[in-house]
């Protein structure tokens, strides 16, 4: 029997740790699916285990390299983004994985903006809004000043796809997808990285820049098979949509962040923009993409558990939930001066309300999730509308966990009724965005022109929202 040639991709979300092997065609031939218990940094907030997922790889890759009907040709990484991994001069991890969700000390954050411009001038050069610990940059300046110590140690601040390269080529590196979310490292107007980290002497503890598309020969022992560089998972999901499709288009790539990513919006952020949680990107092909955010994937994870709480129901109970157009129309009955239930402006920034809802006052736990899903699609159609206005689309493409759920892929259609709404069967776009990126590194076939299939969802014109 002979082997065949597959790349491995390790697609690492906050929850779900997956493996994926892709044969030539970049037809899934093996998944895997781990999840790990969280740790905690030396102040106590959770962090991601690092020696689990370290583990956890080489775990997975001396399974795969036992099979007999296969063959490793290359691997890549796509993960999460905004988290440092300081590594020393023998490559060894110097502090917990901390969490991008960790509280950013005031006193600091003043420091260093006073320093550099300003708040809102920072932010239009960097384009992000000011998020904390969520820009990635802003941890390794917090290192510096609170951890002088480790920090004389760093030979080099990895973003997390770049530290799971390094530990099978043994080559350190930065990406500029890793780069160019969010990290207040990027200078967008300049195109080049921001000139407090010269200033800083930070610069040095950033690994040199190489193309999203290098590879590198692996340290790790197995076949002869080419290393990545790793990619930022938003806009590695971006990769097979940009190759497959011409006409403009606008991605909400799903899963913990719900990202709203335009490739064809290339105008400047604005401070009302930035004030709304945009921020800009960059393709793996170093272009700005402009993007809104919005948390809604851990909203629904949090929800669904109170939900499931109250009715006392598995949270695996509301994965296949079908769409109850009565339900919503019962529900935009009762809430008739419910400003949710009516078409939205969209410079409004709104908070999730489901939070705040009594899920006594729903007959039952289908209709709590409708409601739920009805909010999560009102606060989607908010963030998305950001980053259209000025570019309009005719197509808007859904992939990761929503893609799957029927409930909000029909709600977006009733919001976004003159665009069409497309569900991508490809859920795991940013590993499929990782194995394209190195394509020809691995596979002397020509590039797949059919990877994504698509369901069209269309509004159901009797329910108005």
């Amino acid at each position: 029997m002979s082997e065949i040639p597959v790349i491995a991709i390790f697609d690492v979300g906050k929850t779900n740790k997956k493996l994926f092997l892709f044969d030539e065609q970049y037809q899934l031939v093996f998944e895997r699916t781990a999840r790990f218990t969280e740790t905690v940094d030396e102040d106590g907030a959770p962090c991601e285990n690092l020696e689990s997922l370290r583990l956890s790889v080489f775990d997975s890759l001396r399974e795969v390299f036992r099979r007999k009907d296969i063959v490793i040709k290359a691997i890549n990484f796509s993960t999460y983004g905004a988290s440092l991994v300081y590594i020393d001069e023998e490559g060894r991890p110097l502090t917990p994985l901390y969490n991008y969700l960790k509280e950013y000390p005031a006193a600091l954050r003043e420091q260093f903006y006073q320093a550099y411009g300003g708040e809102k001038n920072f932010s239009i050069q960097t384009a992000s809004p000011v998020l904390g610990s969520l820009n990635s940059g802003m941890q390794l300046y917090r290192l510096k000043y609170t951890q002088p110590a480790i920090y004389q140690q760093v030979k080099y601040a990895l973003h997390l796809p770049q530290y799971m390269s390094y530990l099978l080529s043994g080559v350190a590196c930065a990406d500029i997808t890793s780069i160019g979310c969010h990290t207040n490292l990027w200078d967008f107007q300049q195109q080049a990285y921001h000139t407090w980290l010269i200033k800083e002497g930070a610069l040095e503890k950033l690994a040199p820049l190489l193309s999203s598309t290098a590879v590198m020969p692996a340290a790790f022992p197995g076949n002869n098979y080419a290393v990545g560089t790793g990619l930022h998972d938003s806009s590695a999901a971006l990769i097979p949509y940009l190759l497959n499709f011409h006409e403009q288009f606008v991605l909400i790539s799903t899963g913990t962040w719900c990202i709203s990513l335009h490739p064809f919006n290339d105008t400047p952020l604005t401070e009302e923009e930035l004030a709304a949680d945009c921020l800009c990107y960059l393709t793996f092909q170093g272009k700005p993409v402009k993007a809104s955010r919005l948390f809604a994937g851990y909203e629904h994870e949090q929800q669904v558990k109170r939900i499931a709480a109250h009715f006392n129901q598995h949270p695996g109970h509301y994965r296949n939930i079908a769409f109850d157009g009565n339900i919503i129309r019962q529900l935009k009955e009762r809430n008739q001066q419910d400003h949710l239930l009516r078409k939205p402006d969209p410079q409004l920034s709104e908070a999730s309300v489901f939070g705040q809802r009594e899920l006594h006052t729903f007959s039952s736990d289908t209709e709590a999730y409708h409601q739920l899903m009805l909010d999560i699609a009102n606060e989607q159609y908010i963030a998305t509308q950001r980053v259209l206005n000025g570019a309009p689309v005719k197509r808007i493409f859904v992939d990761g966990g929503f893609s799957k759920n029927v409930i909000y892929m029909n709600l977006l259609a009733m919001f976004f009724p003159e665009i069409e709404i497309f569900a991508a069967s490809m859920a795991q776009a940013s590993a499929m965005g990782a194995a394209l990126a190195i394509h020809s590194a691995w596979n002397s076939r020509p590039l797949p022109n059919n990877l994504i299939e698509l369901k069209y969802y269309s509004a159901t014109h009797d329910i108005t929202l």
